[in-house]
């Protein structure tokens, strides 16, 4: 059974599969333009970042804002038995199709297990186990299979079940709904923010430092540039790596039990 602390990318068990099955565009967040399937310039061929240690001042900051909740590794060492796509050029095409699928699937897992450890969950907890219990059947899939998988289906039947643990969880701290809002550049600076839905709010650049973000639901959220210095996460629900490695935080910042601070966050 997957656990979230199994959801975590182990690089060293992959095969790069994130250095070339996405397609980059030239942005702030990536230098060149890659098509996708197309290995980075930058990887090498013992599948490491030649820059690895470079990767922000290179201008590859989405490079180190990707996590891939576990995907390249359960696919390298499980679904696809080690099979190295530089050696074996026949795992290479639906590995790197797969990839999508198998993230796609894990990153439903990482929420569901959060839901399903949250004690005010209780009442729909049978629900929550028997969705979990299709979408890693979906995960343990083999080749073929996975490559039928309807994640989008399953992401549909999971987006209710969530929705309601999320409520369960801020019910009585009379948080505010802003799912789906805009509020980009917001000042929002140590403000008592517990409760309040973010669901698929845009924070970009927003300023949340020092602000107390307990059960606060981050699904969906884009918080890229966001400030969090000395912000409050350590209760935030359905908050994820690649969202912290588009923010900006510190030493003050805390957060979830299963999260660390990015790299490149200032001591």
């Amino acid at each position: 059974m997957t656990t979230r602390a199994t959801l975590r990318a182990e690089c060293g068990r992959c095969f790069a599969l994130c250095c070339v099955a996405p397609a980059f565009r030239r942005s702030s967040e990536f230098a060149i333009d890659k098509p996708a399937g197309v290995p980075c310039l930058h990887l090498a061929e013992d599948h490491r970042c030649s820059i690895h240690e470079r990767l922000r001042p290179e201008g590859f900051p989405g490079c180190t804002a990707y996590d891939c909740f576990g995907a390249g590794q359960r696919l390298a060492q499980e679904t696809f038995g080690g099979r190295d796509w530089r050696v074996h050029h026949e795992v290479a095409e639906p590995m790197l199709a797969a990839l999508p699928v198998m993230r796609a699937l894990h990153e439903l897992l990482w929420y569901l297990q959060e839901a399903l450890d949250l004690p005010t969950s209780d009442p729909i907890r049978d629900e929550l186990v028997a969705v979990t219990g299709r979408v890693e059947a979906a995960a343990a899939s083999g080749t073929e299979a996975l490559a039928e998988v309807d994640a989008g289906a399953l992401r549909a039947a999971t987006a209710p079940l969530l929705r309601e643990a999320s409520r369960l969880a801020r019910e009585g701290l009379g948080g505010a709904d802003h799912a789906g809002d805009d509020l980009s550049g917001a000042d929002l600076r140590g403000a008592d923010l517990r409760g309040v839905s973010f669901r698929g709010a845009l924070l970009i650049g927003t300023r949340l430092d020092g602000a107390d973000l307990d059960r606060v639901d981050l699904l969906g959220a884009d918080i890229r540039g966001a400030d969090l210095r000395g912000a409050r996460l350590a209760g935030a629900l359905y908050l994820t790596r690649t969202q912290l490695g588009g923010a900006t935080g510190d030493r003050r910042t805390t957060l979830p039990e299963a999260l660390e601070p990015p790299g490149h966050w200032a001591g």
